[in-house]
């Protein structure tokens, strides 16, 4: 089974930037639609950003013109760059694979780095 590892999790001042990775084990990230969640304490989790096979991306509202997913396909490496960091962007960030195209079960999902935004 894939595994998928993120890093890149930090505490930062509130406007500050953060670049998460999310390294996988085999050929996922280009082989399935990959997704970049954000988990709160004691909350679900929401998906913030994903990218699907051919490089289309998409965004939850409140993240669009802060956040920006990317990948290296050659590298099995999947990115989240995240600007202008407020607050409420605090918490657990993992990346997942979809089971199939971009919605429903995801197939893999990794452990999460931590994020904390302090205003």
């Amino acid at each position: 089974q894939v595994q998928l590892v993120e890093s890149g999790g930090d505490s930062v001042q509130t406007g500050g930037s953060l670049r998460l990775s999310c390294s996988a084990s085999d050929n996922t990230i280009s082989t399935y639609c990959m997704g970049w969640f954000h988990q709160r304490p004691r909350q679900g989790f929401v998906r913030v950003a994903r990218i699907d096979t051919s490089g289309i991306t998409s965004y939850l509202d409140s993240v669009k013109g802060r956040f920006d997913i990317s990948k290296d396909n050659a590298k099995n490496t999947l990115y989240l760059q995240m600007n202008k960091l407020q607050p409420e962007d605090s918490g657990v960030y993992f990346c997942a694979a979809y089971a199939v195209e971009c919605s429903g079960a995801l197939r893999s999902r990794g452990e999460g780095t931590q994020v904390t935004v302090s205003s």
